[in-house]
């Protein structure tokens, strides 16, 4: 996927400490909380969430049950990082459906072609979700 600007976007992403792994159960509790409280918002399906969040079905419902004790990853923080500044871009650019629904809903601004965003960052893993947390960023005057 090429939207414009990607490179650049990542690179804030790319070092910053709130990528490093971890397997502190009190902060992997609160990641993944933090992870199911926003798919639950965005009103995800529990697959969607797990291929976002890019779990196992089964791991994603034991996230959801508050079952799961295990390690986030690098690859895990950096999306949950992603994920949580997201809606909170989200939060702050809108006020009302939008709010909770623009993930869910056909984009016909640039680099989504009519697609979801949920879609786009889907099939686009990391790269991609950094470029829609620029997107949201851009809109809200934050780049």
């Amino acid at each position: 996927m090429n939207i414009p600007g990607l490179q650049e976007a990542a690179q804030p992403f790319v070092h910053n400490a709130a990528v490093t792994p971890t397997s502190d159960d009190a902060r992997v509790t609160a990641i993944v909380k933090a992870v199911v409280r926003t798919a639950d918002a965005w009103q995800l399906s529990n697959r969607d969430a797990a291929s976002l969040f890019d779990v196992p079905i089964a791991t994603w419902n034991r996230m959801k049950a508050g079952n799961f004790h295990g390690r986030l990853d690098q690859d895990k923080m950096t999306r949950a990082s992603l994920i949580l500044g997201i809606y909170k871009g989200l939060r702050l650019l809108f006020d009302g459906p939008l709010t909770y629904g623009w993930v869910s809903r056909q984009n016909a601004g640039s680099g989504f072609l009519g697609r979801k965003p949920l879609e786009v960052m889907i099939d686009g893993g990391i790269p991609a979700m950094m470029a829609v947390r620029q997107h949201i960023d851009a809109l809200r005057g934050g780049l």
